[in-house]
């Protein structure tokens, strides 16, 4: 069985006299200082507060994940042979036949933790199929297994998968066949033989092995390499940016990052290390990509990526290269809105490494968790429902694997005016006797961009477009609905906080970035110089200027909630699909009422009635008029208003602890001669590959969270609910 080589899960670490060139020959190191006393001392710190935060499994679940790959191992044995009996093959061929195990991923990596899944590729020979052999006779195999639960096949993703848990531990199993008939037990995945004859997608799911054996050569030392990467997942995840399927970075694009970071700092130790990765990665010119080594081509021919061959490769917005032939995009999923999110968030870690430098702060400041639900004033709401668990399971996978699309359809269907901020972590509201799952997105105006008077962001067809696509799913059944709903921050469902806990005023930083900008612009508009003077007048109400075209402000009726009492009634007719009804949905009012919007310190009044109430809300300097509406055939809401808020923070410049050159040198070697693209920077005007199909933002927009630099604007957000 071929499997990790090493105790903790990890390959066996490379030899001392292994290639050094291959280390040394692609960029210098930005600095060569090993670790100071205070380092030392930080980095003591450090790995005492990742082994209390539990990042390391204990023995005995190591022995059941080796275990488990034991009995993969045999399962995947015993199937090819008794492939290889029903197509007729000699008894030789039989005895011989045979299929291997690798690992890759954090387990490959050796910085797997506690209770995660273990990605896994069998390797089988080229009579063994993946469509039928795979996906079918070897999941009906392990369907039939009492060890396996929760098999959910994925083949139409873009590297074909299969989830399931065994004994309680969750595997994801890909599938390879190489081009020769006897599948050896010492088969060496690095040899580039492996490639030769095979689909896209077999390279695909061989690269994830091959890639996380080169990344473990490249880097100077791999312990240190391990503690810092098992420190930014960790980070990252209580951050909301680990998630490769949401438009995030994932394990593998981490990991190239760390490794990264290790070659430029080759005697730095992990706290050293951790702190220089925001400091880099906060400055970084992307789209200039992050390579570990050259791009290597080779007789084969496959598809590398190349910006100055490939067209669409030079819209790739956050380039991470994988080491390993075929050197690909491992970040292809990176949007504009994302890519700023991340942008933020490297900001916010560099800015707290420089505090724990200064003996300012301590190492779980920097983990703390993203306040996901107070950084913004609306979101998006997309409620999964099946009729029951397992439903559920395979429903919520597809729909989860095709949110990114949501979010690169409405970049483009607002031109990048309107950006998204999707949260990778799954809700559910347990009282619910459906089986319910819920995501969602932060949504706010382009940072720095003023609206136009009455402008308007209507997403209804952006939003119906994404249902018709998600509808299309091949394994649909009765009871499989999806709905997009538009919610306020103090409208937000009880089920997304902690202990019920749930905020109701805006938080402290946001308040006080409003009221400076409220100093700043009475002083712009009246001359007025004292701060503390305009601040009063916006909170006096008998001293607000009042302008008399301004209709009465009024709220329209607050956002859907699922209220299903049974599975069935969770559903209704509409175009041959199953769906909810209104009478399911808890939170419509049909009467007028009036509310108190504390979060605003205004009153808001609803309207009488749903449909054709157009309403206009005035929440502190920022007016958002509103249309909603229900849909007498399909009976939803079809309109929604959004108040679009952004946030505002400090960038923090580090240029002055590092310098570039050889960075630039380096990492823009691929991409020199590429027709409108500047060396360092993102061009402001440079055009989209029409067929990528979404609108590119300025690289320069990722400033920190809370400007309220739009709040002097009108502006309309429609959205329908499917």
């Amino acid at each position: 069985m071929v499997v990790s080589d090493s105790p903790n899960g990890g390959s066996t670490p490379p030899p001392p006299q292994q290639e050094q060139a291959n280390k040394d020959r692609f960029t210098k190191p930005i600095s060569i200082a090993g670790p100071t006393e205070a380092d030392l001392n930080r980095n003591t710190e450090l790995e005492k507060f990742l082994v209390d935060s539990g990042l390391y499994e204990c023995n005995e679940e190591a022995a059941s994940r080796e275990e488990v790959l034991r009995r993969l191992d045999q399962i995947v044995k015993s199937w090819v042979k008794q492939l290889t009996r029903q197509r007729g093959y000699t008894d030789q061929m039989v005895e011989d036949a045979n299929a291997v195990i690798f690992t890759f991923g954090s387990y490959r990596l050796g910085v797997h933790g506690p209770g995660v899944d273990i990605d896994t590729l069998c390797i089988g020979p080229s009579y063994v199929n993946r469509e039928q052999d795979f996906f079918i006779i070897l999941h009906n195999i392990l369907a039939e297994m009492e060890e396996v639960t929760e098999l959910q096949p994925v083949p139409d993703a873009h590297v074909p998968v299969m989830k399931f848990k065994f004994q309680g531990i969750s595997i994801d199993l890909l599938y390879a066949s190489i081009s020769i008939l006897v599948v050896p037990e010492d088969l060496d995945i690095s040899d580039g033989s492996v490639l030769y004859d095979v689909d896209e997608q077999t390279v695909r799911s061989l690269n994830g092995c091959r890639v996380a054996d080169q990344i473990l050569k490249l880097v100077p030392n791999v312990e240190h390499f391990r503690t810092t990467l098992r420190c930014l997942k960790f980070w990252a995840k209580r951050r909301g940016v680990y998630s490769n399927v949401t438009g995030f970075l994932g394990g593998v694009n981490w990991a190239i990052l760390v490794a990264r970071v290790c070659q430029l700092y080759p005697n730095a130790i992990p706290s050293m290390l951790v702190s220089r990765f925001f400091r880099v990665y906060s400055q970084w010119r992307w789209p200039n990509p992050v390579m570990l080594c050259p791009i290597e081509e080779n007789e084969l021919h496959l598809p590398i990526w190349d910006p100055r061959r490939n067209h669409r490769d030079r819209y790739h917005l956050m380039p991470i290269i994988t080491p390993a032939y075929p050197c690909m995009n491992s970040s292809y999923n990176v949007s504009t809105s994302t890519l700023r999110v991340m942008m933020e968030q490297f900001c916010y870690g560099n800015k707290i490494c420089d505090e724990i430098e200064l003996n300012k702060s301590q190492w779980s400041a920097l983990f703390q968790p993203y306040v996901f639900f107070e950084a913004y004033k609306n979101y998006l709401q997309v409620d999964i429902i099946a009729l029951d668990a397992d439903d559920l399971l395979l429903w919520r996978g597809w729909v989860e694997s095709r949110l990114r699309q949501l979010t690169l359809k409405i970049e483009r269907d607002t031109s990048g005016m309107l950006q998204c901020h999707p949260y990778p972590h799954e809700y559910a509201d347990t009282s619910k006797p459906c089986a319910h799952s819920a995501f969602f997105m932060g949504l706010q105006r382009k940072e720095g961009v003023r609206g136009q008077e009455g402008q308007q962001f209507d997403i209804r067809g952006t939003v119906d477009e994404f249902r018709r696509e998600i509808i299309m799913y091949v394994y649909w059944k009765p009871g499989m609905e999806i709905y997009v709903s538009h919610v306020r921050r103090k409208q937000l469902p009880a089920f997304v906080f902690p202990d019920g806990y749930k905020r109701t005023r805006m938080p402290r930083h946001i308040n006080h970035a409003a009221e400076k900008m409220g100093d700043d612009t009475t002083k712009c508009n009246s001359g007025s110089s004292s701060s503390e003077r305009s601040v009063k007048r916006k909170k006096n109400p008998e001293m607000m200027d009042v302008k008399p075209d301004k209709p009465e402000k009024r709220i329209s009726v607050s956002p859907q909630r699922l209220e299903c009492v049974s599975p069935e009634s969770c559903t209704s007719k509409l175009g041959g699909t199953p769906q909810m009804s209104i009478e399911c949905i808890e939170g419509v009012r049909l009467d007028g009422s009036t509310t108190n919007d504390t979060d605003n310190n205004c009153e808001i009044k609803s309207s009488d009635g749903l449909s054709g109430s157009g309403t206009i809300i005035d929440v502190g300097d920022m007016q958002i008029n509103e249309t909603s509406f229900v849909d007498s055939t399909h009976d939803r809401l079809k309109s929604r208003a959004l108040e679009v808020q952004n946030e505002n923070g400090v960038n923090e410049d580090k240029a002055r602890d590092m310098t570039f050159v050889c960075l630039e040198r380096a990492e823009t070697i691929s991409t020199k001669s590429l027709p409108n693209w500047e060396e360092g920077a993102v061009g402001i005007d440079q055009q989209l590959d029409k067929a990528c199909n979404f609108t590119r933002a300025e690289c320069s927009d990722y400033a920190p969270i809370a400007s309220t630099q739009n709040l002097n604007c009108e502006t309309d957000v429609r959205l329908g609910s499917v």
